[in-house]
């Protein structure tokens, strides 16, 4: 099983992961090097340095033990330490066991190489003074005190190339972190740019950072660009279409009234109505000026306002709001909202009985539910009953409206222009379809 199978152990955001891979390389370098320098350099030095100390203490030693009494060994370890550097204190009482600081590794070095050179180390001392080292040796006239300059043993602690490491990497960290930043800076704001696009939200955008970011940059204007020119050229299409169709339409239902037959004009009037009624559909579906601007909005009094206008047989049974959200106000085109759930609530109510809605608002989405007591949707045609002009026979009663299969398509297409989609199922309360329409906040 690979560690990184998991995705929960890496970091969600481009930022994280960004700082990961910086992290992970300066962090196992200074590990790295900081093991070998300390473990071969530090130690070497100070076991080779160590052993010199102890030649120069073998030879005070042997001085001393050779002297016939003990005020001649004072004398003489006096005389012979200070041109060594060192200070002879005879006789002297050792402590018990050796003292050092818990992270001096040099001193741990030269206490261990002391004892291998030299027989009778008594103890060593190198946690009372950071500049002075102490030996206490086992001599004839006694426990001989021998003091020398820390320097003499060690170039200098380990600690300080740690710190020195640690600062170091520290400092760079930042600086390589602000220049990250810097270049990560322009691919989240292209991604904030395609997001509020994606909710039909017009943000200013200019390509900047890196050549690369700056070309991702100006693919995505590019791409915005073609597709308002395609919406654009799609409403001036069909607000033509509109103009030349009402025209002989008019025509067409004013000679109809002027027939003899009643009967037979009174139905081909009915055509001529289906057909007005079929344009204007089409054209609410298509334009896209009639979805309107974003507008600062509340969604659940939109709701409650669709409840109370569709009347007695629709109902708002539930109001959920996170505790994560201190405003429920969010940027909605109100009418486009309110004209998707009234054709979710019309199909409701053709072809059922009765109706039940239901919002939820969290900090990242609104979900509001529709649910109906009719026939329902069979599951392998739901997707078929998304696409514009389609008239699901099977699934769903004709006889009871007159719709011309686009209440699903509009509202489908409200919802992604909002950041989200729409969901069918099955209601669970009432046994009919449960429509969910999901929006970005």
């Amino acid at each position: 099983m690979s560690l990184f199978r998991g995705k929960s152990y890496m970091p969600r955001s481009l930022y994280g992961r960004a700082a990961l891979i910086l992290l992970v390389p300066i962090i196992t370098l200074q590990l790295v090097v900081s093991v070998v320098f300390i473990q071969r350099h530090f130690e070497g030095v100070t076991e080779q340095m160590t052993r010199n100390v102890a030649l120069d203490l073998r030879l005070v030693r042997d001085v001393i033990d050779d002297a016939p009494d003990l005020a001649a060994a004072q004398a003489q370890g006096t005389a012979l330490g200070a041109p060594l550097a060192l200070e002879i204190t005879l006789p002297a009482t050792a402590p018990e066991g050796d003292a050092r600081r818990f992270y001096d590794f040099s001193g741990l070095a030269m206490i261990r190489t002391l004892r291998a050179e030299m027989d009778g180390v008594a103890a060593v001392d190198m946690q009372s003074s950071s500049r002075r080292a102490v030996a206490w040796l086992d001599t004839v006239h006694g426990t001989m005190r021998a003091e020398f300059d820390r320097r003499r043993v060690s170039a200098s602690n380990p600690h300080q190339l740690l710190v020195l490491m640690l600062v170091t990497g520290a400092l760079m960290s930042v600086i390589a972190y602000v220049f990250l930043r810097n270049q990560l800076r322009p691919i989240a704001r292209l991604a904030a740019a395609a997001a509020e696009f994606g909710r039909g939200r017009m943000v200013p955008y200019r390509p900047s950072g890196a050549n690369e970011v700056r070309a991702a940059g100006s693919a995505f204007i590019d791409m915005r660009s073609r597709i308002e020119r395609q919406i654009e050229q799609r409403t001036m299409m069909l607000s033509g279409v509109s103009h030349d169709m009402r025209t002989p339409l008019t025509r067409l239902k004013l000679g109809l009234t002027m027939l003899d037959d009643e009967a037979e004009a009174a139905a081909m009037l009915r055509d001529v109505d289906d057909m007005e009624r079929l344009l204007d559909e089409f054209l609410a579906f298509a334009r896209e000026e009639s979805l309107g601007e974003p507008l600062d909005s509340d969604p659940v009094a939109l709701v409650r306002d669709v409840a109370d206008r569709a009347g007695e047989k629709v109902t708002l049974t539930e109001v959920t709001i996170s505790d994560a959200v201190d405003d429920v106000t969010t940027k909605l085109r109100p009418h486009a909202i309110v004209r998707a759930l009234e054709n979710l609530v019309g199909n409701a109510l053709r072809y059922g009985h009765s109706c039940e809605m239901r919002i939820s608002v969290t900090e990242r989405a609104i979900r509001i539910s529709v649910e109906d007591d009719g026939p329902g949707i069979p599951e392998d045609l739901r997707e078929e009953a998304l696409k514009p002009f389609s008239r699901l026979d099977k699934s769903r009663n004709q006889d009871r409206g007159t719709g011309v299969g686009l209440g699903l398509a509009i509202a489908q297409d409200i919802a992604r222009r909002h950041g989200g989609s729409l969901f069918m199922g099955e209601s669970e309360r009432l046994g009919g379809l449960k429509i969910d329409l999901v929006m970005a906040r």
